[in-house]
């Protein structure tokens, strides 16, 4: 298949969420027919609700910098899907993506017709089982890999890494992962392996008991963030500068905007001295760090700022970052999310600090109906809009001065991207 091919048959394979098999038994069978290609990649594995693509970002920036050839693997993708698997911070080509793709579906097809696994592995396998291929033809150097969803049951805990990275564990896709903070973090502490060092973010109680009783019994060695202070803290709505101290200090700027990226950056610091990675190199990757889609300004007069706030915490970060930057300037809020996600709680944190609230879809089948919030906020200057593009409309009349806030879901923030991001849109 070429590459529109590969892609439309990942996508009939069905949404990631809807369709995941918990099991690691698919992509072990699949990964031992292609050659076992992750035998031969050494590994930094980020589990954790919020956060961990950022924390990827950063850890992958700074090995680039210390003249490293990496593999960074993420999820979602906000256009298209090559942006998953990237080699030395570039995303594959789509004819490489296309072969790997090929070489999975014939490997699976012969597994489904000798009856060696259940069902054609899901998109998130699949792309997992590409990466592998991808970054060990490669000969990338180091792989950062962050988790889909969870840990313990997720397609990529079938590596051995050097180092796993836990970022705060928080309520997201309790359907699947249970809906105390305990049992998300069980999942989470699923990717720790004994003989493999850690690191962890400050954590709510909760779940910091966990992952502190599952490090206690595997009797490995964990580095934790809150053992190292920050100093000279400086914020603005693009970015922050600070000293992480501990022994030694390292000058931190992060060009990642909000408050919670601060910690983000701590806990991709700590990690890469865990794994002895040079100060120059930590600062100069941190400082270069990209992540596209979470309070990314694309727009300045007025301001318009794409943020994937999928979930509470990270509903409560872009309300912070709103009340820290914007207080006192006129809130526009674009909002659009799946049925799944606590539409009531984030809702209830972000409208209102917005004065217009316009509810639309992004273009999916879990997308929430936008006529359906008039049941959830009363918000007196809220409308609704069936598409982003329509959504946007009901906007053009924010003046230089306002902001406006494009958020709830990632897919949301994607399709606003593709459009924001052409000259002479809006």
């Amino acid at each position: 298949m070429n590459y529109p091919d590969s892609v439309h048959f990942l996508y009939a394979l069905g949404n990631e969420i809807q369709t995941a098999k918990f099991g690691l038994e698919r992509i072990r069978a699949t990964l031992e027919a292609l050659g076992r290609p992750q035998d031969r990649l050494r590994f930094i594995h980020v589990a954790g609700t919020n956060g961990k693509g950022s924390v990827c970002a950063m850890i992958e920036s700074a090995l680039r910098a210390e003249g490293l050839r990496t593999g960074l693997f993420t999820s979602p993708h906000l256009a298209e899907p090559t942006e998953r698997i990237r080699i030395a911070g570039r995303p594959v080509e789509a004819g490489q993506f296309a072969g790997a793709f090929n070489r999975v579906h014939r490997g699976a097809e012969k597994l489904l017709t000798a009856g060696a696994i259940d069902f054609h592995p899901t998109y998130f396998e699949t792309v997992t089982a590409m990466a592998m291929l991808i970054f060990a033809e490669e000969g990338v150097d180091r792989v950062v890999l962050e988790v889909g969803l969870g840990g313990r049951l997720d397609a990529t805990n079938v590596v051995t890494p050097e180092l796993c990275v836990i970022t705060p564990v928080d309520f997201d896709h309790e359907a699947f992962l249970g809906k105390s903070l305990e049992s998300i973090a069980r999942e989470k502490a699923g990717i720790l392996k004994a003989g493999v060092p850690a690191v962890f973010a400050e954590q709510r109680p909760e779940a910091a008991g966990v992952l502190e009783d599952r490090a206690a019994a595997l009797g490995i060695a964990v580095t934790r963030t809150t053992n190292w202070r920050t100093r000279e803290l400086e914020m603005d709505a693009r970015g922050s500068r600070f000293v992480l101290t501990n022994g030694s200090s390292l000058h931190i700027h992060c060009g990642l905007a909000g408050e919670h990226q601060v910690s983000n950056a701590v806990t991709a610091a700590v990690a890469l001295l865990r794994l002895g990675t040079s100060h120059h190199a930590i600062e100069a990757g941190i400082a270069a760090a990209e992540w596209p889609g979470r309070l990314e300004r694309v727009r300045v007069h007025p301001e318009i700022i794409l943020d994937g706030a999928h979930n509470p915490a990270g509903a409560r970060a872009l309300a912070a970052y709103i009340d820290r930057f914007y207080a006192g300037r006129c809130v526009r809020l674009i909002y659009g999310a799946m049925r799944d996600k606590a539409i009531a709680e984030m809702s209830g944190l972000l409208f209102p600090r917005a004065q217009q609230v316009v509810v639309t879809a992004p273009k999916q089948a879990r997308a929430f109906s936008p006529e359906a919030m008039r049941e959830v906020s009363d918000h007196p200057n809220l409308s609704t809009a069936p598409t982003i593009e329509s959504a946007l409309e009901l906007v053009r009349d924010a003046s230089p001065t306002d902001v406006i806030f494009i958020t709830g879901s990632l897919f949301l923030v994607a399709e606003a991207r593709a459009i924001l991001t052409n000259e002479g849109a809006l």
